[in-house]
Formats: structure tokens, C-alpha cells, sequence
């Protein structure tokens, strides 16, 4: 597909600001599907390409994008979702901010990488309800956990008998806190065991000692199935964990270390895994403890085994076949 034309689109709560970079034409509509269409006819009047040479670029705004994309995918339009910071890092320094001025960017900037970009591909609805649920999940979650940290509190402060209701109603929250959890959980699973390859990626991935099911869960979302990093690096890397040198010349010779870039939710899960696997897999905690007493920084090794977890999931998922711990069947 040659791309000959970009329309550059700054997606806002309720509307979208767009703009043509070829004639440099500029609109708003609201931001649903009556505003998507008169979209369409608009762009139509004030470009000479065909659609299929015209691509749309906007920033991943979470909800606010999600309707526009999803619009895009059911009209079979090229569209490319760029994460906020490349954009940003795209403008220079800037001072204020204006959606007519940044639609007009976005449409420059999806213009002068038109030979480069690869038009984005939407999830399958599955994928997309999974990582629907699993946000939902971590909501839910952490009000749980700052309800049950405020009751703790409490019983140290105030006492049960002159407190009774303040009591009661925090500890009625956590239970129906729990009891939502427990129903996405169940939701989630009912989605897993209803696609077969969603079924066997899962099977796959909790058969390594150290990944759990949010681990798993997670990792099939952000990776798409497995589609969207071509190698366990490039995931690593956007999780977070991957090594990076920090080097320049001959007089700034920095240890190499991780990006703050990163996923921190992945990164958090992937943390906790590799501290699950130093309990329960003799190798991994074999490899761990040698590494200290080399010398070797704690943190850097942990970090190597978040690697390994990563490196395990993307071969079982290769080869499809569970994880075998071999330092078992060692002589």
C-alpha cells in the first residue's frame, strides 16, 4: 500500500480536531460515529487521493480512541495508533497546547514517516474484552487494597464497640470488592477456555515455574496473541527489562542499565514472577545465589531472571510445548 496522503487527527473527549496535510485543510466533529462519517465525506471533498492511499494517524488516548479505531477497522480504512510520547518527542519544544495545532502535527508527522509506518490492526474482540476486564481487575484491586490498609488503620486507632458502623461498612465493601473480582476472574476465563488458541497459549505459559495467571493473562494481551513482538527482546524491551548501554565517547563509560520507558505494569508483574521462581525453580534459585556470590549486583539479577520468564514464554509458545524443567532429570 502506497501512502500519498496522511490525515492527522487530535482525538478529545467529545471531539476530534483533523487535519489534511496536503492542503492543509482543518475540521471538528464530535467524537462518535455520526462525526466519524461526516468525517469521511469531508475528507473526501478536500483530498484528490483514493482512501486506500490515505492514511489516518492518531494517538492512543485510551476510550477516548477506542470508538475512532474501532470505526476504522469496521470500514476497512489504513489507520496507524502512535503512542502519545513518540508525537510529543516529535515536536520539538513546544509552549501551550492546541488541538487545531496538533491535528496539523500528527498529519506532518504520519506524512514524513508515510514509507515507514505499518497501519495498526486491532486485536480480535476477545483480546480486546480480555484487556478490558483485566484493567477492570486492576481497579477493583487496588480499591480493595486501600479499603483493607483504611480498616486496618482504623482497628488500631478507634475502638470495634464505638466504631460499629464504620467497621461495618468497610468490611461490607471489601467483601463486595471481592465477590466483583471473583466474577471478572470467572469472566475471563470463560473467554480464555472459549477460543482454543487463547486456551493453549494460557496452558502454555503457566506451565513455567514463576508465571501466574495474571503474568499469563497480561502477556497475551500486550503481545496479541503473540503477534506483536517478533522476538522475546523487542518485548522485553517494552516491558522494561531489557539492558541498554549507557556510553558515549571515550570519557562517559556508564553502566549499562534499563529504560524508564517502559510498561510499569508488566514490569511490576514481571518482578513478582521472577520472585515466585527463585522460590519454586531449584535452577532459577541455583543461578541466582552463584550470581551473589560472585559478587554480582542483586537488582541486575533479578532483572536477568525477569528476562528468563520472558525468554521461556516466547519458546513454549514457539515450540507449543509446556515448559520442561530440566534440572530435575540432571544426573
Amino acid at each position: 500500500m502506497e501512502i500519498k496522503e496522511t490525515i492527522g487527527i487530535d482525538v478529545s473527549k467529545l471531539t476530534i480536531d483533523v487535519t489534511i496535510h496536503s492542503t492543509q485543510a482543518y475540521s471538528r466533529f464530535d467524537n462518535e460515529k455520526k462525526g466519524f462519517k461526516l468525517m469521511l465525506k469531508w475528507v473526501k471533498k478536500n483530498t484528490d487521493f483514493a482512501s486506500q492511499n490515505t492514511l489516518y494517524v492518531f494517538e492512543h488516548t485510551g476510550l477516548y480512541s477506542y470508538t475512532l479505531a474501532s470505526f476504522f477497522t469496521d470500514e476497512e480504512l489504513p489507520f496507524i495508533i502512535v503512542p502519545g510520547l513518540e508525537i510529543k518527542r516529535s515536536l520539538g519544544i513546544t509552549r501551550g497546547k492546541d488541538d487545531r495545532v496538533d491535528s496539523k502535527v500528527i498529519a506532518r508527522y504520519g506524512f514524513r514517516l508515510r514509507d515507514e509506518i505499518k497501519p495498526t490492526i486491532l486485536p480480535s474482540d476477545k483480546l480486546r474484552s480480555l484487556k478490558t476486564l483485566l484493567s477492570l481487575r486492576e481497579t477493583k484491586v487496588k480499591q480493595r487494597s486501600g479499603d483493607k490498609a483504611t480498616l486496618s488503620e482504623y482497628r488500631r486507632v478507634f475502638k470495634t464497640k464505638e466504631n460499629k458502623i464504620l467497621f461495618e461498612v468497610l468490611e461490607s465493601g471489601i467483601k463486595k470488592l471481592n465477590e466483583m473480582i471473583l466474577k471478572i476472574e470467572n469472566e475471563i476465563m470463560v473467554i480464555i477456555k472459549s477460543d482454543s488458541t487463547l486456551k493453549e497459549q494460557y496452558d502454555l505459559l503457566i506451565s513455567i515455574k514463576g508465571i501466574g495467571d495474571q503474568i499469563a493473562l497480561n502477556t497475551i494481551v500486550y503481545t496479541e496473541g503473540f503477534t506483536k513482538f517478533k522476538t522475546h527482546r523487542e518485548y522485553a524491551s517494552y516491558c522494561g527489562v531489557a539492558p541498554f548501554p549507557n556510553s558515549s565517547g571515550t570519557s562517559l563509560r556508564g553502566k549499562t542499565k534499563i529504560s524508564n520507558l517502559a510498561n510499569k505494569k508488566l514490569k511490576s508483574l514481571l518482578d513478582l514472577g521472577a520472585k515466585s521462581a527463585l522460590q519454586h525453580n531449584a535452577e532459577i534459585r541455583l543461578f541466582y545465589e552463584r550470581r551473589l556470590e560472585m559478587g554480582k549486583n542483586r537488582m541486575s539479577t533479578i532483572n536477568i531472571i525477569r528476562n528468563k520468564l520472558i525468554a521461556r514464554m516466547f519458546a513454549v509458545i514457539r515450540r507449543g510445548t509446556p515448559y520442561v524443567e530440566t534440572m530435575k532429570y540432571a544426573s
